[in-house]
């Protein structure tokens, strides 16, 4: 800007509303920044885990003399992250072993139903019963009330048995206690042949 339009050093830094000296600064790089950068590209590798605090403990352990503040810099210049948590993959059996979550091989092999619970314009609850076919991926039932009893679950399934056929495993959600009792309970009614 300067050199463009000739004006002075402190005219533009006035107008830039910076400070003089920090134009004319040149970083001094210390003669043990290299072997440090390395260092710390060097325990970033194996320990994946650790962020820049538990590499500072390391280097300290190796010897350097250093803060936790240089470290960081260094660590953000190189563009080092703590890579996110990958979270904990579900059991595929139960506390017991008894069950086995099955992956559906055909359609009519495994159903999944499950609750949505909403509330309309004025504020009053709605729950919808949503089946699925997990081969198909499709939609077999969403039926939505304002109450939904055990009762209501069977004759929706009933209906969908009739016209799609008799799934040979039915998943639930384990929050569906009271419906699932009931449910089994009348399982003699559609059993698969």
């Amino acid at each position: 800007m300067r050199s463009r339009h000739r004006y002075s050093e402190r005219r533009v830094c006035r107008a830039l509303g910076i400070v003089r000296s920090g134009i004319r600064y040149l970083p001094q790089p210390r003669s043990d920044e290299a072997p440090l950068r390395a260092s710390i590209i060097r325990l970033a590798s194996p320990y994946g885990r650790y962020g820049y605090r538990m590499i500072t403990g390391l280097l300290g352990q190796e010897g350097w003399q250093l803060s936790c503040s240089r470290v960081e810099r260094i660590w953000k210049l190189e563009g080092l992250k703590v890579p996110q948590k990958q979270p904990k993959r579900s059991r595929l059996w139960l506390a017991n072993g008894s069950c086995i979550r099955l992956r559906p091989l055909h359609r009519n092999h495994v159903w999944s139903w499950d609750f949505v619970m909403d509330r309309t314009e004025d504020g009053r609850p709605i729950k919808m019963l949503t089946l699925i076919d997990e081969f198909t991926k499709e939609s077999l039932a969403i039926y939505p009330a304002r109450r939904l009893g055990s009762h209501d679950v069977i004759d929706i399934f009933a209906d969908v048995m009739i016209e799609h056929g008799v799934p040979q495993f039915i998943r639930s959600d384990n929050r569906l206690r009271m419906e699932a009792s009931v449910f089994i309970d009348n399982t003699h009614l559609w059993s698969p042949r």
